[in-house]
């Protein structure tokens, strides 16, 4: 008897432990890169490139196979992250000529609140200085690959060296001198892979051995579609040979990103593309052969950029083993959207089509979530406050638009969207993408072009995944348009987009 009351009682601590644990405050990072497509990481069966410790990420937590965004853009994507709000709720809609409002509530005030240390290091992009972060270091504006200036709340400095890597050391440095009593939430945020790719120096030339197809919808005649025909970013034409592609390129030129250059990070990188420079010479390339060639040479410079990214998650995450910091921090891994590799001829993003809307999303949660989870139930990037939040053990505040998903990563399998909302707004510069908005559904897209435009589109994504036939006005699918339309205007006016349902009313 005396034995079997010893077991329970073991047996009642052990309980007590684990439900101590499970309500310990995680710490969270949040890898935050910039316009790295899916299609280029090998977890989401990319054939393009192989990432590694990216998905490290992947086989020990989960990947999110529907994670949407609802605005494809660079700066307001960061200011859906860091409010849980659409656009026009943040009023953060376009990435230039505007200043994000830093009196507004954000979800790290609310996690300082509940005791975290909070930073943000590396790309920012929202005009303002970051508010509600004990520490800052931020890129000045889009930053430069080489030798960047960044901003903290003292100075501004530039500092010599390669951005991802610079990003990396000033997060292990941030992590090192932190109060190891409280727990922590850390935004990296990366430059990487933004235009115009310049990779690191260890990696020029890294996938100049690989050749890489051209995808099945590269040369999409845009039948039916008025957007598509009229945008400005194709690999043909908007895609410059000098500028992007490096191609005779004027390395003393003033207030160019060259002119950071020390000498001898010049002369490494000059070496290399002299010699791209004389194979474009060499080649007279013209028609389509010149734009086969554009294409693989900015997939060699996107995908060797995209090498460093990769290699410093991995730097991140073996200093979280080192530290003992594994078991209770929580790793995500996020692009602020999509991106197009060469599908319909482009690249770029802000399009409501799939490689644009769908962006990486991966978490790594020890005890948490299952490794080698795949979750295929749509969000939304409005979702990603709340679910720090839940995370956290922190209240979710009202004025908040997105739900937190804390309960897919557990394994529930209810979806917490049937419908994701979507409204693109910056016209005409600097892709000439008319502003649109719609509904995307696990079987469906539904858009809205307005404007100079005036078009409905609507997309069958199990029979069309590519997104090339516009069902819009195909008789079978009248009843499949009115249920589209239906939860279309109730999404926006669950999300109060007072401009989208003038719009919408007037031209249903």
């Amino acid at each position: 008897m005396q034995r079997l009351s010893f077991r329970l009682l073991a047996l009642a601590s052990l309980l007590s432990l684990q439900a101590v644990a499970q309500h310990k405050q995680p710490n969270i990072i949040v890898i935050f890169s910039d316009d790295h497509a899916y299609q280029a990481i090998s977890a989401y069966g990319s054939k393009l490139a192989v990432t590694p410790n990216i998905d490290r990420i992947a086989r020990s937590g989960a990947l999110f196979s529907n994670a949407l965004v609802t605005n494809s853009i660079c700066g307001p994507s960061r200011a859906t992250l860091l409010t849980g709000k659409y656009s026009h709720e943040n009023g953060f809609k376009v990435n230039e000529r505007q200043i994000f409002n830093p009196n507004q509530e954000q979800f790290q005030q609310v996690l300082r609140q509940q005791g975290y240390q909070t930073a943000w290091i590396g790309k920012w992009h929202l005009g303002s200085l970051p508010t509600g972060f004990d520490y800052f270091n931020i890129l000045n504006g889009q930053g430069q690959y080489y030798n960047p200036d960044f901003i903290n709340a003292k100075d501004t400095v530039r500092h010599e060296g390669y951005v991802t890597n610079l990003i990396t050391d000033f997060s292990e440095q941030w992590l090192n001198q932190r109060d190891t009593s409280r727990p922590f939430f850390l935004v990296v945020g990366e430059k990487a892979t933004h235009r115009e790719w310049f990779p690191d120096l260890q990696d020029l030339g890294a996938y100049d051995d690989k050749d890489f197809p051209l995808p099945s919808t590269f040369k999409d005649d845009y039948k039916d579609r008025v957007a598509a025909q009229n945008q400005d970013m194709t690999i043909d034409k908007t895609m410059r040979l000098r500028e992007d592609l490096k191609v005779h390129v004027d390395y003393d030129q003033k207030k160019s990103p060259y002119s950071r250059f020390t000498p001898e990070q010049k002369e490494k990188f000059k070496a290399y593309y002299d010699k791209v420079s004389a194979e474009f010479d060499r080649l007279h390339l013209g028609g389509d052969a010149l734009v086969k060639w554009k294409y693989e040479r900015y997939l060699k410079d996107y995908l060797s950029t995209a090498k460093s990214l990769d290699r410093n998650i991995g730097k991140l995450l073996d200093y979280l083993d080192a530290h003992h910091l594994r078991e209770n921090t929580v790793v995500i891994y996020a692009s602020d959207q999509g991106f197009y590799m060469g599908e319909h001829g482009w690249f770029d993003k802000r399009f409501i089509y799939e490689q644009s809307l769908k962006t990486a999303f991966l978490v790594r949660y020890p005890g948490v979530v299952k490794p080698g989870t795949r979750i295929n139930q749509l969000t939304a990037n409005i979702d990603w406050a709340p679910t720090l939040l839940d995370i956290a053990h922190a209240p979710i505040p009202a004025g908040i638009q997105g739900r937190s998903f804390l309960p897919l990563l557990k394994g529930d399998k209810t979806p917490i969207h049937d419908a994701v909302y979507y409204h693109y707004y910056e016209f005409p510069q600097p892709h000439h993408v008319y502003p649109h908005f719609g509904v995307r559904t696990p079987d469906y897209t539904l858009v809205h072009f307005y404007g100079e435009a005036n078009a409905w589109e609507l997309y069958d994504l199990k029979k069309d995944p590519q997104q090339v036939h516009n069902l819009y006005k195909d008789a079978a699918y009248a009843k499949t348009v009115t249920s589209l339309k239906t939860r279309l205007e109730a999404l926006i006016k669950q999300y109060d987009d007072k401009d989208a349902l003038e719009i919408f009313e007037r031209e249903k």
